[in-house]
């Protein structure tokens, strides 16, 4: 941990402005924070003389915004740091799945290398935690997982991990069980899976394999889903049934959950009840391409929808910027979030809920005791940082400068 010090003329959220009781701005006013131990130890205006001695770092009146956490991502296959290529045209996700094999010792060779790639431009951005999926089967063994652990260990200090294992061709398709396994015992946290119908082709014994290997290893679960329409929310559906029965409540995530955005708005909201009864999450890229997902739905019914960049300039596609806050103003454009706090609250997609401030406009986040992951950005509230994609200037990961100069 870093010596104390204090964080001066730092531009904190302090409460709204109203015009006919409708939000309308937000209110700041500079405040200094002292650094102790990794946690943001008081906070004061920056009007009082401080004269405890301890080192100051000039905030220059930049927002201080809590760091992000990037939430579904593949480090360990990319073309990222390497020589330009755009996609090659397949007929269907199997091709695609070919091709990908075909790729698999390059991916293989750079996979530490490709990780810590990543790793530098998402901490530039922001970023102090992340989750990554990780392919694991008998064809590659553990040897993505391995790239993976030696990327985060140069990465100690500076954010924090946790790493799905993930077969990419299916559980049952690539008999990938004792791989998933082998993976949990040698530092992956997560249980991963695919399309249990449009992969696997049995939804029941696919899922129930997911949750046998979880309870066995007390590990969570993200799942990828893509399989659209009712063919999606059944298998949710099942899902959330074998998570009711394992007692694995809040230990659940459905990455894109594709079918909840081509059913009615009835079925959605149901579904958005069940979810957040068993605290299942979401995990989202915010797709363009496709009918996206009702992320205000879901959040209004208590699920926790959590944003993610997934593939960066690989053989799968060949965008991503990999700057979250890119996601979350994308979310608040797909779904008309042009007030200021519709906007405020987009930036908790990205941060795991932490906002500055309630809808009474109390701050709630810093306070005294929270950890100092923190980014001070060039922006004059949250609103604006998401609608205007705000420059990054420095981020800190518990109290640690691990990017940027005051």
């Amino acid at each position: 941990m870093p010596s104390p010090y204090w964080i001066v003329n730092a531009r904190l959220e302090c409460g709204y402005e109203r015009e006919r009781g409708v939000i309308c701005a937000t209110k700041t006013e500079l405040c200094d924070l002292l650094i102790e131990n990794g946690k943001i130890s008081r906070i004061v205006p920056s009007s009082e003389i401080l004269e405890d001695g301890l080192p100051k770092k000039d905030a220059c009146g930049l927002l201080i915004l809590p760091s992000m956490a990037e939430k579904h991502i593949h480090l360990e296959k990319t073309y990222y740091g390497g020589p330009w290529k755009a996609t090659t045209p397949v007929k269907n996700l199997f091709e695609r799945h070919e091709e990908d094999k075909g790729l698999l010792p390059r991916y293989l060779q750079q996979s530490r290398q490709g990780a810590e790639n990543i790793l530098s431009l998402l901490v530039e951005t922001g970023v102090t935690h992340v989750r990554t999926h990780c392919h694991v089967d008998p064809q590659v063994g553990l040897g993505f997982l391995e790239g993976m652990l030696g990327a985060f260990e140069t990465y100690a200090g500076r954010l924090s991990h946790e790493i799905v294992a993930f077969p990419h061709y299916g559980m049952l398709r690539t008999n990938a069980a004792d791989s998933v396994r082998e993976a949990l015992r040698n530092g992956a946290t997560h249980v991963g899976g695919v399309d249990p119908g449009g992969v696997d082709g049995n939804i029941e014994k696919s899922l129930v394999t997911m949750m046998e290997l979880a309870v066995e290893a007390d590990a969570d679960i993200d799942m990828h889903l893509h399989d659209p329409g009712h063919l999606g929310t059944f298998t949710i559906k099942r899902l959330a049934a074998l998570t009711e029965e394992a007692g694995w409540q809040g230990r659940v995530t459905v990455s894109h959950a594709m079918g909840l955005g081509d059913v009615s708005v009835e079925e959605a909201r149901d579904m958005a009840q069940q979810l957040a009864a068993l605290g299942i999450s979401i995990a989202s890229t915010v797709p363009i391409n496709r009918p996206t997902i009702p992320i205000p739905l879901l959040q209004a019914a208590g699920v926790a929808v959590l944003l993610g960049n997934d593939s960066l300039t690989d053989n799968w596609t060949p965008f991503g910027s990999g700057d979250l806050l890119e996601k979350a103003g994308r979310l608040a454009e797909r779904f008309r979030l042009t007030d200021e706090r519709s906007l405020g609250v987009a930036l908790g997609y990205v941060t795991e809920g932490r906002i500055p401030l309630d809808e009474e406009g109390n701050r709630i986040w810093p306070l005294v005791g929270d950890e100092a992951s923190l980014m001070a950005v060039e922006a004059t509230c949250s609103a604006e940082a998401v609608a205007r994609r705000a420059q990054r200037r420095v981020v800190l990961y518990q109290g640690n400068r691990i990017s940027g100069e005051w």
